[in-house]
């Protein structure tokens, strides 16, 4: 029973100093002085991308946390959590820009030109299964005839007569990113 006129413990907000009281007298003042809040994370999933090997996921990884946020990796589903939904986005702009894409990230502006060469760059091509796909997903684009991408190149161009918007589709559906000059 509460004295007239006073809110029962619980609704007054007498639970924290409660707590923190109880982690002051069994685990020192270091672990009472920290805050007692739920943080309010956001997550935001990006399904398909590419992750071949360590590299993809090193690279995956610290592209994420170079934006202040961390990523859980399975597979080629990658968990963004962050501070807030902005700095979720902003996050997977950064993954994009490290040159991986997947359903969920923001996709890259690609103006629709038709052209017979289009040099590639910022495409993650750490080892030679990323080079793999690469060449799968390029050749599989209606007028590519070559290319010339490599391990750990930063560019490389594409040869044929073909739409640059086709390029990028490609390389997207194959879990990469790039930009198309």
């Amino acid at each position: 029973m509460t004295p007239q006129g006073q809110a029962p413990f619980f609704e007054s907000g007498g639970i924290l100093p409660l707590m923190k009281t109880i982690a002051f007298l069994f685990f020192g003042t270091a672990l009472a002085a920290l805050p007692l809040t739920a943080s309010a994370d956001s997550t935001l999933t990006v399904s398909g991308v590419h992750n071949c090997c360590k590299g993809c996921a090193k690279g995956i990884e610290e592209a994420i946390t170079k934006a202040g946020a961390t990523a859980a990796i399975d597979g080629t589903t990658v968990t963004i959590t962050a501070k807030s939904d902005d700095a979720a986005q902003k996050a997977a702009e950064k993954l994009v820009a490290a040159g991986y894409f997947g359903e969920g990230a923001p996709a890259p502006k690609v103006s629709d030109s038709k052209v017979k060469s289009a040099k590639v760059g910022g495409v993650h091509l750490c080892c030679g299964k990323c080079v793999k796909a690469v060449e799968e997903a390029v050749m599989s684009v209606s007028g590519v005839t070559s290319h010339n991408a490599e391990k750990g190149a930063k560019t490389f161009t594409v040869e044929g007569d073909f739409s640059t918007a086709a390029l990028a589709a490609a390389l997207q559906k194959a879990g990469l990113s790039g930009d198309i000059n």
